[in-house]
């Protein structure tokens, strides 16, 4: 463990056991699917149905933020399965840190790779779109991502502050290169138009697009682990 890591993570669990009602209340936070996805994608909801006179490019750019933030979680879950695996501190012994417990599952944090943080990736995606529209919604929107999204999982012991570094970062730069005019062209206007022409069917899909969003896509994902588990290895 690098002496940035190392740092944080001593000053973070120094007093980790001292209040079992503030553990929980982070656990609570870090597991809840309102402070990860709901808040930002609520704001994309309210740039959406904005009637100022820059709609269209708005709508354009939600669009454009949502394609960064799916984009940036695929980056990460590929970074995180061939990257050298990294351990998550929760379960490294060899730093003598005490975490409280986290409530996720044991499995899922056992085999999956620490580095770099897929929600640090997408969030920080979405909350960079938003920020691109909206100045002060976008500050609102990296703020929620850094302190209700981030420093919890490391807080808890899910991630090291440089994996949350790191995909925050990454995801960043996915947003600046996926809403850059030459790329967003390409596909935001077509998108836009195609939702004015079919609203009924589009925001339907909308809605499913953006609830998997905000869940980060925990059911599919259990779906097509349980199917890979018991129908192709019997």
């Amino acid at each position: 463990m690098n002496s940035f890591d190392s740092k944080i993570l001593t000053i973070l669990t120094s007093n980790a056991l001292q209040s079992e009602t503030f553990n929980h209340a982070v656990s609570v936070v870090a597991a809840f699917y309102l402070f990860k996805g709901v808040l930002p994608l609520a704001m994309l909801c309210a740039i959406w149905f904005d009637t100022r006179k820059r709609r269209q490019w708005q709508r354009e750019m939600v669009v454009a933020t949502i394609l960064s933030g799916l984009v940036a979680l695929f980056i990460g879950r590929v970074l995180a399965h061939y990257l050298p695996f990294r351990r998550r501190p929760l379960y490294d012994l060899s730093l003598h840190l005490t975490f409280p417990i986290a409530a996720t599952p044991e499995a899922v944090l056992r085999t999956w790779s620490s580095f770099p943080s897929d929600h640090a990736m997408m969030w920080a995606a979405v909350a960079m779109g938003i920020f691109l529209v909206s100045r002060w919604l976008g500050v609102l929107a990296l703020l929620q991502c850094a302190f209700l999204i981030c420093l919890p999982r490391v807080y808890l012991g899910l991630h090291y502050p440089s994996d949350v570094l790191a995909g925050m970062i990454l995801g960043v730069g996915v947003t600046c290169a996926v809403t850059r005019k030459p790329v967003m062209e390409r596909f935001a206007p077509p998108v836009v138009r195609f939702i004015d022409k079919f609203p009924s069917v589009s925001y339907a899909c909308m809605f499913v697009a953006l609830f998997e969003l905000a869940t980060t896509f925990d059911e599919p994902r259990q779906l097509a682990q349980s199917i890979f588990k018991h129908v192709l290895h019997g």
